[in-house]
């Protein structure tokens, strides 16, 4: 028999800490949480950015992720003081063609397969809910088909539903609609790595995971119920899912 004092006993002691929250559905974003293309954002618009004698930093950044393009063109031409120089429609015109070659190479950010795949397994209803059109989404997920597969569905940021972006709780509210049965906000567990994301899930009533860039000011973490460096740290009890096998 172990003694009072031994390892074996204290294991067997320590009592498992209650969930944040139970939750039944889940509800992902795609850009900088399950695909790594928010690299390719930055860079394109580095470069836009350089003819102008201008530097593209995180604060800037912070501010254009998540939203619709017209919203975040907007940001970008008033914050760089390029009102005159250059419009956001031309802005999303060139930044345009450079995405368009860069979005099929994108790769799954660590965790994100292991992640889907567990919850899939255990009939936990999952979905994206993403800003990208479907021009964007196709030539992003075109090398990813079968993760996207298993989701029950995938929502849009053209979506005749989805009014208003990123903070607006619209794209989250109906991706909620769409899964079966009478779903509530409460049930929800949202996952996404922008401040304006984590907003539209906080707006909408769900909870909201943070998975942010390391170079995104920790100011911008607060809205969040949980911040991960990573979706490898995510642990399924914690919100009342299933837990790891492996």
């Amino acid at each position: 028999m172990a003694s009072a004092d031994s390892g074996e006993w204290q294991a067997a002691s320590v009592p498992v800490p209650a969930p944040r929250a139970t939750v039944t559905h889940v509800i992902f974003d795609m850009d900088g949480l399950l695909l790594d293309t928010e690299g390719f954002y930055t860079e394109v618009q580095e470069k836009i950015l350089a003819r102008y004698g201008k530097v593209f930093d995180w604060s800037l950044k912070a501010k254009m992720m998540g939203k619709k393009a017209t919203e975040s063109a907007r940001i970008f031409v008033d914050e760089c003081g390029l009102t005159g120089l250059l419009t956001p429609e031309q802005f999303l015109e060139e930044r345009e063609s450079m995405l368009q070659e860069l979005f099929p190479s994108c790769v799954i950010l660590p965790g994100v397969l292991r992640l889907i795949h567990h919850l899939h397994a255990n009939k936990i209803p999952i979905c994206v809910a993403t800003g990208s059109h479907k021009r964007h989404f196709a030539l992003k997920t075109q090398n990813h088909q079968e993760m996207f597969a298993l989701m029950h569905h995938v929502v849009m940021g053209d979506d005749p539903e989805v009014k208003a972006g990123k903070p607006s709780p619209d794209i989250f509210l109906a991706a909620m609609r769409r899964f079966e049965g009478n779903v509530e906000p409460s049930n929800c567990l949202v996952f996404e790595d922008a401040p304006s994301g984590v907003g539209a899930a906080k707006n909408a009533g769900m909870y909201a995971v943070m998975v942010p860039d390391p170079r995104l000011d920790v100011s911008y973490h607060k809205q969040a119920d949980q911040v991960l460096s990573s979706l490898l740290d995510f642990k399924p009890t914690e919100w009342g899912l299933p837990p790891f096998t492996e």
